[in-house]
């Protein structure tokens, strides 16, 4: 039963770190990245689709994205889909080609963005204390219904504090590096 609990408390942990990443990676830093677009929707002959689904998103340099659509008609309907995106991005058809420039970032945007990832870091946190009070919750029934021993509960609770610890370094450390990236100009 323990295995089972502390298994279940870490793949949880996993899933709310997956989720801050996820979230980070749309934090806009002055470089351009592909990943920026991806939950751009583009209206693709009546039905929602992600932008890579109609187009090869790449790299043109370090503060340009260059978006090529697979069919003419969609190049149109793709940059509107970008203009239109809660991103503040501004992009240009050439020929086939749409460029996305990256605006460079203000001081007070990047402290602005930095104080939006601290927030999410702060919520990704608080979901893997959660957990742990859950775990920990689980156990002191169990101890309750004499279906572990006393010092078997209180390793584990040991075990998953420790679990704890581990998952909210790791936050931590995204943090600081999402930090970073967004004061390098």
């Amino acid at each position: 039963m323990i295995p089972e609990l502390k298994k279940t408390a870490e793949q949880k942990m996993q899933k709310s770190l997956e989720s801050l990443k996820t979230d980070l990676g749309k934090v806009r830093t002055g470089r351009a990245h592909t990943g920026i677009l991806d939950h751009v929707q583009v209206d693709y002959y009546g039905s929602m689709v992600a932008i890579t689904q109609v187009a090869n998103v790449t790299l043109i340099d370090a503060r340009t994205i260059g978006v090529q659509a697979w069919e003419k008609p969609m190049i149109a309907k793709v940059e509107k889909a970008i203009r239109d995106s809660d991103l503040g991005l501004n992009p240009a058809s050439q020929g086939d080609v749409i460029r996305v420039p990256m605006p460079a970032l203000t001081e007070e945007r990047r402290r602005d963005m930095i104080k939006l990832i601290k927030h999410e870091g702060e919520n990704a946190k608080i979901a893997i204390r959660n957990l742990r009070r859950d775990a920990n919750t689980h156990l002191k029934d169990a101890l309750k219904k004499k279906e572990v021993a006393e010092d078997e509960e209180r390793r584990a609770q040991d075990d998953i504090q420790k679990l704890t610890d581990r998952y909210v370094s790791e936050v931590d450390r995204l943090l600081a590096d999402k930090e970073k990236d967004l004061m390098a100009i």
